[in-house]
């Protein structure tokens, strides 16, 4: 007789689960009459914190995270709570100094984390050093994750000798996440076995359903010596999330990896989530054709979400096919990173700007080119040397450890927020989101005087489906879209605020039009910094004035002058003349340009494009004002052929 070795499971609807299908949208409310029933179901832990529930918590359902684990700390007794962190990103979308990470670490486990879960996007372990350093410290358990992709570079010997390595710099246990679906079962067993063989630790498996291999991968994963698999209560798995506890739960029912766990206290927290689905009206978890077709284009299901939201909003939504097919080729060129947050997002972006412009590499945003810098880590692979030379041009990139070039910030940020910040949590949470906190206090501070619109989704007449696609990507990504707008009266009400802090500068987005409100002098991270790189923005000194109309058509001039050449507008956007609201114009008329001279920036899916002129000349007209929408093919400049 085989002997008993059951396999434990941890719950993923409170983090995971509602991220990938509700957009993160639970609220605590939603959450606390069920959480004592999970307590008693005996799971190995239950992930409630960390990816994008930070963010989300305040940015939208104005609640203070911090408060949230605390008080879900209060009621789950017996389960351990996990949390999980993008290395030296923590919670965000950017590195952050190490004085910032070990805050944040010590700060998560004081309020209520057991387990936390450490990955880099790149598997870049420099990035994961500090973060499992201070979580050791703190006295939590440390999950060192290895992120699973395909690649010509990503072999079964990468994956051990990444494991080999996080196991000597002190993981408690390991953790296979494979973000996009990708891990075959039978793979899945193999790289079980090898790691099995030379790390003695324990060992998670994480994976997500959209590909449909997940159920099989856990399986043949559990059967090679994983002790530890990922589920999501059955309303919110399947589609871009994990597959259901319920599932695997009966799948190792009278087999020696029976978990042990009373199906039918499961099946009633089920009850409880379904009913929450239908009275919140979201959709269940799907796989379409285009998430079937993940082990061509690896793009994980929420990103395809994404990539819908962003071609709208060009126009475009007719080309995701030829964006799908663009991604592989894009990722190949960077060096095969994995497509998680945030190089799921670089690549994307490239890929869409490739094929909106008609020509690779015509278009290349802020934070792909921090990204080829090495920014963000060290790729798997070497990036293709004439595009480091396209796009760095005269910069070189580093070979240091990003955080290495950030300076401290706590002290700064405390001096900054002063009575502003009731708690150490708050200087956190202001250091993480400035922008989202400082919106998020004010409404702490006076809430009826804020409205709170109610997470709903329509279904009754809900847009058609992409061909293939997922419906309920489709929805997500609207109501992503819809949640992201600012209103003028808030741009004032964040006015007030400022004006009772020792905060320089502030920068907000209405309506697609970014905002800086500032006072006094900014502090500005250094331009070597791993940073996001913003669009530039338009100082508020004046009550926001109605967007711009379309510029004209290009001027009399360019019919008559066969010489006068318009500059036109690749993609829908905003236009923005100078790189920094203080920064001087790229341009005037008259200015003298060169084959690949900057002459303006157009701010479009968040990120920042530099255009640049195709023919040395001289500038006789900008045809856009400072900060205007503009459309494809929208007249930018005209200039007169050298």
């Amino acid at each position: 007789m085989q002997e008993q070795r059951r396999v434990k499971i941890t719950e993923t609807t409170l983090r995971d689960g509602h991220q990938s299908l509700w957009a993160t949208r639970m609220r605590l409310e939603d959450m606390l009459p069920i959480v004592e029933k999970m307590d008693k179901v005996g799971y190995h832990s239950v992930e409630v914190w960390g990816g994008a529930t930070f963010d989300v918590c305040m940015r939208y359902l104005n609640e203070d995270p911090w408060e949230r684990l605390r008080i879900l700390k209060k009621h789950f007794r017996r389960t351990p709570l996990q949390m999980l962190l993008r290395g030296q990103s923590l919670v965000g979308y950017t590195h952050y100094p190490d004085d910032v990470v070990e805050a944040f670490v010590h700060k998560s486990v004081e309020n209520g984390i057991d387990i936390i879960r450490i990955f880099d996007a790149l598997n870049d372990i420099r990035n994961m050093e500090a973060p499992m350093r201070h979580a050791k410290n703190a006295g939590a358990h440390v999950q060192a994750a290895i992120v699973y992709t395909i690649s010509p570079v990503h072999t079964m010997e990468h994956y051990v000798e990444t494991a080999i390595q996080l196991a000597e710099m002190g993981a408690d246990s390991l953790c296979i996440k494979d973000m996009a679906g990708l891990l075959l079962p039978f793979k899945s067993r193999e790289l079980v076995t090898m790691i099995k063989e030379k790390v003695d630790l324990p060992l998670q498996l994480h994976t997500h359903y959209i590909g449909g291999m997940a159920v099989g991968a856990l399986l043949k994963g559990v059967e090679a010596g994983a002790d530890i698999i990922d589920c999501a209560a059955l309303p919110l798995a399947f589609g871009p999330s994990q597959p259901p506890v319920e599932t695997l739960v009966r799948a190792f029912s009278d087999t020696p990896y029976d978990p042990g766990l009373d199906i039918h206290r499961i099946f009633e927290i089920t009850q409880y989530f379904e009913d929450l689905r239908k009275r919140l009206g979201y959709k269940r978890g799907i796989t379409g054709l285009n998430d079937m077709l993940v082990f061509d284009h690896q793009v994980p299901g929420g990103m395809i979400t994404n990539l819908i939201t962003q071609l709208e909003e060009q126009k475009a939504r007719h080309r995701l096919n030829e964006v799908l097919n663009e991604m592989p080729k894009v990722r190949a060129d960077f060096g095969y990173p994995p497509l998680v947050t945030p190089t799921s997002q670089i690549v994307g972006t490239q890929a869409v700007l490739n094929v909106l412009t008609g020509e690779r590499y015509k278009l290349v945003p802020g934070e792909v080119k921090g990204y080829v810098k090495g920014l963000y880590g060290k790729p798997p692979a070497t990036i293709r040397q004439d595009l480091v030379t396209k796009i760095l041009k005269d910069d070189k990139q580093i070979d240091c450890r990003p955080a290495d070039l950030l300076e401290p910030a706590m002290d700064r940020v405390r001096r900054e927020m002063g009575p502003l910040a009731q708690s150490e949590e708050d200087v956190l949470s202001y250091a993480l989101f400035p922008q989202v906190a400082l919106k998020f206090f004010d409404y702490r501070k006076n809430p009826q005087a804020h409205v709170v619109a109610p997470i709903v989704q329509n279904q009754e007449d809900p847009p058609a489906p992409l061909p293939g696609g997922d419906q309920s990507a489709t929805l997500r990504g609207k109501a992503q879209k819809e949640d992201m707008k600012v209103n003028v009266q808030e741009i004032k009400e964040l006015i007030q605020v400022l004006n009772g802090t020792d905060i320089a500068e502030l920068q907000v987005e209405c309506d697609g039009v970014k905002v800086a409100i500032r006072k006094g002098s900014a502090i500005h991270a250094p331009a070597t910094a791993p940073v996001m790189v913003s669009a530039p923005v338009a100082v508020a000194s004046a009550p926001a004035a109605e967007a711009a109309a379309p510029a004209p058509k290009p001027a009399a001039d360019q019919a008559k002058n066969p010489n006068v050449v318009a500059i036109t507008s690749p993609m829908v956007g905003t236009f923005y003349r100078a790189p920094a609201p203080d920064a001087r114009p790229y341009v005037e008329k008259g200015s003298k340009v060169d084959t690949g001279s900057t002459v303006c920036i157009i701010e479009a899916m968040k990120l920042m494009n530099e255009i640049e002129a195709e023919i040395k000349g001289t500038i006789v007209d900008i045809l856009v004002e400072n900060g205007a929408p503009v459309e494809y093919g929208q007249t930018l400049f005209l200039v007169e052929k050298a």
